[in-house]
């Protein structure tokens, strides 16, 4: 009888052993993480998995993001004749900035043989524009924003050309020198074919999705009714952007932020999800848990799915950690001998415990095979 019972206790000590349950989590994560690498999608840890299931709210950026973020200049538009001062003006304060807006006035100026000359204080005013002085004079070349903080002058008859512009989905730099406003240089960055793609399948998943640009009020419209957003922000500055997935926080909401420039690093790093361009700034990508090597939405689906999948994988492994457990601890025990005079052997208790932890690599490995 002793013999019975130090056999049936080695076997209980051996099915009790969660062996397999140390490796239900890491194992699906490992793998999902090495799936999503494969597909473009850069994963830097479990929680970023696990959260971006719940998300509920996309917040996203419009340069870069859901546009191209290759910016080409439309035109330089000037109330006077002086399209080349003014484009001088612009590719002198630009040569210095790193933004994609300031790179293709540059290129602009080269194909029109306009040659920058040294600016004088320059400054770079976040989510504005840019400011200096260029041949004794003031030079501001940025947004509404800009022009309002400096008390520009702005034309009525030049306001209406800024708007028509804007309307037209252009995004446009005003140009003022020595505080009155000269005229403006339009932009147009095409939208990324596979946005509005993405934002639907987003949309039909349940998942609201805001646009917030520091871009202006139409030319944002453009944007937000050419992809079939609802809701959009537009004039927001980094602090703007970082205080709606704030306040939507607070209302229980968990939110995703995608960017890709140096002024949505805050909200990226704010969200309970930053997902960085990998065609961005290198800050967007160390502010974000997640980074889109190709730079375009339909990552953001395949992160969802993704995150699905591997959730529901750590379900299924967490059911065979436990369900060799669960039937083969009574049986070890004896609970069958009475009737059957059964007992469960060690060596058969340790292969059971083996087929669970077979059990949970193999199912982990299936994630390899998902459709994302």
């Amino acid at each position: 009888a002793l013999v019975y019972a130090l056999v049936n206790a080695i076997a209980v000590l051996i099915i009790a052993c969660p062996c397999a349950l140390g490796l239900a989590t890491p194992m699906s994560v490992m793998v999902g993480v090495g799936k999503g690498a494969t597909s473009g999608v850069l994963i830097k840890n479990a929680q970023a998995l696990e959260t971006m299931d719940k998300v509920d709210v996309l917040i996203t950026d419009k340069t870069g993001t859901l546009t191209e973020g290759k910016p080409s200049v439309q035109e330089v538009y000037t109330l006077k004749e002086e399209k080349e001062k003014l484009l001088l003006y612009a590719a002198s304060l630009n040569q210095y900035s790193e933004h994609p807006l300031a790179k293709s006035v540059m290129h602009f100026a080269k194909e029109k043989g306009v040659e920058p000359v040294k600016a004088e204080g320059f400054e770079a005013v976040m989510g504005e524009g840019v400011v200096g002085s260029v041949e004794g004079h003031e030079v501001l070349l940025g947004n509404q924003k800009l022009m309002q903080r400096n008390s520009v002058n702005i034309s009525s008859l030049l306001k209406e050309e800024i708007a028509k512009a804007q309307k037209l989905g252009q995004t446009v730099s005003t140009i003022a020198v020595d505080g009155k406003a000269e005229g403006y240089i339009s932009i147009v960055d095409a939208v990324k074919v596979s946005s509005q793609k993405a934002i639907k399948i987003l949309q039909n998943k349940g998942i609201e999705v805001i646009m917030m640009t520091g871009d202006n009020h139409n030319t944002a419209k453009s944007v937000a009714d050419t992809l079939g957003i609802d809701r959009f922000f537009a004039a927001c500055s980094a602090e703007d952007k970082l205080k709606e997935i704030q306040r939507l926080q607070e209302e229980g909401h968990i939110v995703a932020m995608a960017g890709d420039g140096i002024n949505d690093s805050p909200a990226l790093a704010g969200a309970d999800v930053g997902i960085a361009m990998g065609t961005g700034t290198d800050v967007a990508m160390q502010s974000a848990r997640i980074t889109l090597v190709k730079g375009d939405l339909d990552g953001i689906v395949k992160a969802k799915k993704l995150s699905y999948e591997v959730m529901k994988n750590i379900k299924q492994n967490l059911f065979f950690a436990f369900v060799y457990n669960v039937l083969g601890v009574p049986v070890a025990a004896g609970v069958l001998f009475p009737a059957f005079g059964i007992l469960l052997s060690p060596m058969i208790a340790a292969t059971a415990m083996s087929f669970s932890s077979v059990s949970v690599i193999a199912n982990a490995l299936r994630l390899k095979k998902v459709a994302l």
